[in-house]
């Protein structure tokens, strides 16, 4: 066939024709050949295409729905970790809201016990400088009543009981101090 082909080749240059000119005989053997080279083809190669064609259209479509349901599953994912920080957003704002009423009962209780605590250091250091006034008291008055009794019994010069003269000197101080 291609012998042919060349023959007609050489048979249409030696004829001195020029490459306009239209050659029936070659355009059979042209058209022939192309129909055998697509025959050929069909058979052997044909197929083989079409199946690759055909595979790499189905990976292809595989790789284009993985991709889809992985990106429907990264929204998935990204919608639960969305959920999962506003969740902890929520928990760390009433984590900290208990700690501040938490810190401001324990200010208050502390300033409370602090003032009890400062009241009664108060009371009790009134009272123990109302015990020590009243001490000082007494005892101002048994060495007044002393002095008194001393003073009198010199002044006297009489021979007077010193108990008596004490009692009489203790009841004139509790008049005094009563008024």
């Amino acid at each position: 066939m291609l012998a042919n082909i060349l023959l007609g080749v050489l048979a249409s240059e030696s004829g001195g024709g020029s490459l306009l000119d239209v050659n029936p005989g070659l355009i059979i053997w042209t058209i022939l050949t192309f129909l055998i080279l697509l025959i050929i083809l069909k058979k052997v190669a044909w197929k083989p295409i079409l199946t690759a064609l055909d595979n790499r259209e189905k990976e292809i479509e595989d790789s284009l729905n993985r991709a889809e349901q992985a990106k429907e599953e990264a929204q998935k994912i990204l919608k639960e970790n969305q959920a999962t920080l506003s969740k902890a957003e929520e928990e760390s704002k009433k984590i900290i809201d208990q700690s501040r009423v938490y810190a401001d009962n324990l200010k208050e209780q502390m300033l409370k016990e602090s003032k009890d605590q400062q009241q009664k250091i108060i009371e009790d250091a009134s009272a123990e400088i109302e015990r020590k006034k009243n001490a000082a008291f007494e005892e101002l008055k048994n060495q007044i009543a002393e002095i008194s009794v001393n003073a009198a019994e010199k002044i006297m010069k009489e021979n007077i009981d010193a108990n008596k003269n004490k009692q009489i000197v203790n009841k004139y101080l509790s008049e005094i101090n009563k008024n």
